[in-house]
């Protein structure tokens, strides 16, 4: 009877634990919010072409810039100045081109960032000013006017002789420096369907999504139409509710799937490869052929009291390495990645040879991932 309370005890907190362990989330699950996007909640793109004032002689040079020219000068028209007659050499001017995200549902009066850039040829943007500046959509209307102070987050300095440039001096942003004129019309609460986009499609992901939304509905509400498409019907006890059904949709747990993938960026040598990447028994042997060759000098003086020449050459030697310490490493069936990169580390291979190895592997058929070069 002494044993028995502890043993119960320690009996009770081994199943409290696996209780908790099942109940608790799938191991690498997602918010649907964070691998999937509502159709229509979106960003629209806006852009407008614009003039900084102000600069400190960095600006567009006039005289090979017409753009800028004229754009000053069609400016100083509208507010009844009539520059067309002089010449104007200011180099305080730069045309830019002005872009901006609308949110979705933005509203009439609100601000949104903006971000210019250099058109011409103008050295620095620092301390300019843009002009007020209409900043159109897609369909060519008008949903919002930029104006404000520049803010560069670069450095640039010039000598006689040196100049350092830290950074892109001929661009900048103008933090809510855009006031919306106009709003993109979207009743939310009219969708009878909603549609979510994933953001990686895929066949499994999207049908556990489809699942996981009929789970906490109770219905078959939800339906997966394509690898990056589920369309959900709006239940009956959500219409005119969208937003309460969007809520907890959002917040559902699923666990993506994922295809097994490499990814090659031949241009720096990084190398990405995915946790499904599996390899078929082969054999690998990484071994590279170099070739040395040194040049010595030589003086060759004629005899003494000769009318020979001294004469200067050069011989050639030639060392040839053809990696016979290479050795032949042998890799198992179905390894995962940590034991495919084990092994080919074993080999003392760069990222250059295992890019190289990696396509060898894969032209062998024992690749079981698709390689994808970027």
């Amino acid at each position: 009877m002494t044993y028995l309370k502890p043993i119960k005890t320690a009996a009770f907190a081994i199943c409290f634990l696996l209780a908790g362990l099942y109940c608790s989330p799938a191991f690498g699950s997602s918010r649907i919010k964070d691998i999937a996007d509502f159709e229509g909640v979106r960003d629209n793109q806006l852009v407008g072409y614009g003039l900084i004032v102000g600069l400190n002689g960095t600006g567009d040079n006039i005289k090979s810039v017409d753009f800028t020219k004229e754009s000053l000068i069609s400016m100083l028209d509208k507010i009844g100045i009539n520059a067309r007659g002089g010449q104007v050499k200011s180099k305080n001017i730069a045309a830019v081109m002005v872009t901006a995200n609308l949110p979705a549902f933005a509203r009439q009066g609100s601000r949104i960032d903006v971000m210019v850039s250099a058109l011409g040829d103008a050295k620095n943007l620092q301390g300019g000013t843009l002009l007020a500046t209409p900043l159109v959509g897609a369909d060519g209307e008008v949903y919002a006017v930029a104006q404000g102070q520049v803010a560069v987050g670069a450095v640039s300095a010039r000598g006689a002789t040196e100049s350092v440039v830290k950074g892109v001096p001929t661009s900048g942003r103008i933090a809510n420096g855009a006031i919306i004129e106009n709003e993109i019309p979207f009743k939310l609460d009219d969708l009878s369907v909603i549609r979510l986009a994933l953001r990686n499609p895929d066949f499994t992901t999207s049908r556990r999504v489809a699942d996981a939304i009929n789970a906490m509905l109770g219905t078959t509400a939800a339906q997966a139409l394509d690898p990056a498409t589920i369309a959900m019907n709006v239940p009956n006890k959500y219409k005119g509710r969208i937003v309460d059904l969007m809520t907890k949709v959002e917040q559902l747990q699923v666990q993506p799937d994922q295809m097994a993938r490499v990814v090659i960026d031949e241009s720096s040598g990084i190398v990405v490869i995915g946790k499904d990447v599996k390899i078929n028994r082969l054999a690998i042997a990484q071994g590279n052929l170099t070739i040395k060759i040194t040049d010595v000098p030589y003086i060759s003086q004629p005899l003494p009291f000769t009318n020979g020449e001294t004469v200067v050459g050069v011989n050639s030697v030639v060392d040839v390495n053809e990696g016979v310490d290479s050795k032949l490493n042998v890799l198992n069936t179905g390894v995962n990645l940590q034991e495919l990169v084990d092994g080919l580390n074993a080999l003392g291979v760069t990222p250059r040879d295992l890019i190289s190895i990696l396509q060898a592997i894969k032209a062998s058929g024992a690749l079981q991932a698709d390689i994808e070069v970027i």
